[in-house]
């Protein structure tokens, strides 16, 4: 059968309203307005924490621990070098500083600590200033003529 206006339903549930509980008995809501009888949860002020299972085990403390976290963790945002070229081709920049990766889309805040990574090739030269840098993305970065710049400004020592 074909749809058109005149065989158009709502989807199961769509108009349900809200539960209004508490109302009176016509309402199919009323007297214990769904709590039930007497009961952990029967009473007003009754309130059980996250995961609560009844007083077992919760689930979070029955599995193992695993792991750790290392709270002196370094988190940098990783730009590749296919991004950094479509960018400086799109918008034709010859140097990227540490202010430019936000104001040309590359990282979401001027505060992120930044690692270039050498997947891409570069076509024109550039000189890019970032937090650190991947060894294969500082020599494609000076086989296209560009510089590699560490944050304070020097230039990346050969190894």
């Amino acid at each position: 059968m074909a749809k058109n206006l005149s065989n158009l339903r709502a989807p199961k549930k769509a108009n349900i309203g809200r539960k209004r509980v508490g109302r009176g008995m016509g309402s199919g809501m009323g007297k214990t307005s769904t709590r039930g009888h007497k009961g952990q949860g029967s009473r007003s002020g009754s309130s059980l924490m996250r995961g609560f299972e009844g007083g077992q085990m919760p689930l979070h403390r029955r599995l193992p621990k695993r792991g750790f976290t290392n709270i002196f963790r370094v988190e940098y945002t990783v730009i590749n070098l296919t991004r950094i070229a479509s960018v400086a081709a799109e918008k034709g920049v010859s140097e990227i500083g540490l202010d430019d990766y936000k104001k040309l889309g590359l990282c979401s805040s001027k505060k992120e600590l930044i690692k270039i990574l050498g997947n891409g090739e570069l076509t024109s030269a550039i000189t890019i200033s970032a937090h650190k840098f991947s060894k294969s993305a500082q020599e494609k970065i000076e086989k296209a003529g560009g510089k590699a710049l560490v944050a304070g400004g020097e230039a990346v020592a050969k190894a």
